[in-house]
């Protein structure tokens, strides 16, 4: 049996949709679900639906819903204004298709929300592999973003602590000077692949730049779990890399960004992760610098070089 994909009605009546023959249409299976309600502002996606059909005149802020829907879920706005300059700004905004009222009824509706679907798809397939950081083949800025984004769309149902780990290393340019850009290219795939089996199987480790790597603590216990791991990931990064036979060392600075005290938006956890990790002091042997919990600012560390 085909999964149903999920639509999810948004000041549009389930009524007017089903009489356009959802139940039958080849484009389908649908499963269908209606609200009146606008979504809680702090919801930043809805990766619970394919596609969400929103009509934009019953939504003082639909423009803003649009913004938190459509990097997850084919959006379709519904809206009495059929001009060119609605329709395009309509489409600016991440929207998938514009539809008169009219057209709820019409029996290519299945169709058009089928469409506006694997476009999506599509497009989202596009993104994450442009999104990939090739040298390491981890998820990029983007792609983790978006990890992020749905993360924090499904706390907002169950509420736990998750953080936000931004790793700045020192020691590519050195090791690029030394034994040349290849080895460099080692290097960081071998810190790559050091995070990668230092973490959860449901934790995301992505390399932010050339220079820095993050990863979503997805569950924690405490918000002292995200520094335990921190520290940890740290004391590992700074154990000797072997690179063409070759000894080569990395140093670590590591910044935290927690949910729900730094915030609840993708953005905002990872720019309090790079702020920290930007303000910390590099350490080689001892690991992660140690933190205020007020402020968020380094304390002194001993460095055992």
């Amino acid at each position: 049996m085909l999964t149903a994909m999920r639509l999810l009605l948004l000041g549009v009546p389930a009524d007017v949709v089903f009489s356009a023959g959802f139940e039958a249409s080849p484009y389908g299976p649908f499963s269908v679900s209606a609200s009146a309600e606008e979504p809680a502002p702090s919801t930043p996606a809805s990766p619970d639906f394919d596609a969400v059909l929103l009509h934009a005149e019953r939504f003082a802020n639909a423009s803003t819903v649009v913004d938190r829907l459509s990097p997850l879920s084919a959006v379709l706005i519904v809206s009495a204004d059929q001009g060119a300059e609605a329709t395009i700004g309509w489409l600016q905004r991440g929207a998938q298709d514009v539809l008169g009222p009219a057209d709820l009824a019409a029996p290519e509706l299945a169709r058009r929300v089928r469409a506006a679907i694997e476009r999506q798809r599509l497009g989202r397939a596009s993104r994450r592999a442009y999104a990939t950081d090739l040298a390491t083949g981890l998820p990029h800025r983007q792609q983790f973003v978006e990890h992020v984004s749905q993360l924090l769309a499904l706390r907002e149902r169950e509420p736990v602590p998750m953080a936000v780990l931004l790793l700045r290393i020192e020691g590519f340019t050195t090791t690029e000077s030394r034994l040349g850009a290849p080895a460099a290219d080692a290097l960081r795939r071998k810190v790559a692949v050091r995070l990668r089996g230092a973490v959860r199987a449901s934790d995301v480790v992505a390399a932010i730049d050339d220079v820095s790597f993050a990863v979503l603590l997805g569950s924690l216990l405490s918000a002292a779990d995200g520094e335990r791991v921190g520290a940890k990931l740290a004391q590992l990064l700074i154990e000797p890399f072997t690179v063409g036979g070759t000894s080569a060392a990395v140093a670590v600075a590591v910044g935290i960004g927690q949910y729900p005290e730094d915030g609840n938006q993708p953005d905002l956890l990872l720019r309090k992760a790079t702020e920290m990790a930007l303000d910390t002091p590099a350490q080689g042997r001892r690991g992660m610098a140690n933190f205020e919990e007020t402020g968020g600012r380094p304390t002194s560390a001993a460095n055992d070089e």
